[in-house]
């Protein structure tokens, strides 16, 4: 059975994106997204924990990035988590995991006012991905077979 490797997140930018364009017209951009989980500890005071994630834009995602994200954009993303090793410059190995993007919706609509699409639309969905074909699902059911599950 082959893997799986999926992330879905949603939460806000903690800082404009950052873009930088390479050669033969790729464009890579780099985002903070922060996620907030909100609980009651035991006494009933509201905690709140936010962890911080790199994410990494490749090519029409990140000239959406670059267009219409800010500081503060409310996202949806979905994509895999990818690391990279190398070693600095006393010669210590280092990695760092980041979120790969492989689709996203901007919960906020796009800033500054500015409009597109259907009027009222306030979601803008965009994918890097190519279209992938599931399985279908496989079900075998033999003479003889039960289930030894309580439900």
């Amino acid at each position: 059975m082959a893997g799986v490797n999926k992330v879905i997140l949603i939460g806000n930018l903690g800082a404009d994106p950052e873009v930088k364009h390479l050669e033969g017209d790729k464009v890579v951009a780099n985002l903070r997204l922060a996620t907030t989980e909100a609980y009651k500890d035991r006494s009933g005071n509201r905690v709140e924990n936010t962890e911080w994630h790199d994410l990494e834009v490749w090519d029409g995602l990140a000239r959406v990035a670059e267009q219409y994200m800010k500081k503060g954009s409310k996202l949806y993303v979905e994509g895999k988590i990818k690391s990279d090793t190398w070693q600095d410059e006393q010669g210590n190995n280092r990695k760092r995991t980041k979120i790969r993007v492989l689709s996203l919706t901007m919960l906020d609509g796009r800033p500054d006012g500015q409009s597109g699409g259907s009027p009222g639309a306030s979601n803008q969905s965009y994918n890097n991905a190519p279209p992938q074909q599931m399985p279908s699902p496989t079900v075998s059911e033999g003479p003889g077979e039960e289930d030894d599950l309580p439900f």
